[in-house]
């Protein structure tokens, strides 16, 4: 980047052109957001469900919803850390999330385009850490 030179010799920086691709209504996000986990840029789309929670990659979540999906009724605002699996009637996964500022339990779809790996590590994980569990169900 060239740099300019004033009347009295001194060389400035010439200032920064506004960037409405970044800076215009939702920005460069406005069909994204990032996961305060593994910082990833993530599609607010996501196959299978209509409201995308979830980083697809470390399953990290944001307390945002207080009763209804999509909501974004609550106040906490914390990341909700994947403790597990759990499936309904008809098959369908449920990645149940617990919130690392007020402890809150919930659960949320999974998506098409969840990593699988993420999803067998969090269904192995109580057999991995017997003790896990059990606290689980104490905290419910």
């Amino acid at each position: 980047m060239p740099r300019h030179t004033s009347a009295r010799g001194r060389r400035h920086r010439r200032p920064q052109r506004h960037k409405d691709v970044l800076h215009g209504r939702g920005g460069h996000r406005a069909h994204a957001f990032r996961c305060v986990d593994c910082r990833l840029d993530v599609p607010v789309d996501a196959p299978g469900t209509a409201h995308r929670n979830h980083c697809p990659n470390c399953l990290t979540s944001l307390h945002l919803d207080r009763r209804t999906p999509g909501d974004r009724d609550s106040d906490c605002r914390g990341p909700m850390e994947a403790l597990g699996v759990s499936a309904r009637p008809d098959g369908e996964w449920l990645i149940v999330h617990q919130c690392r500022s007020c402890g809150e339990l919930s659960t949320n779809r999974t998506a098409g385009d969840d990593n699988a790996l993420a999803l067998v590590r969090l269904v192995l994980k109580p057999l991995a850490t017997p003790g896990l569990a059990r606290r689980a169900l104490l905290t419910l």
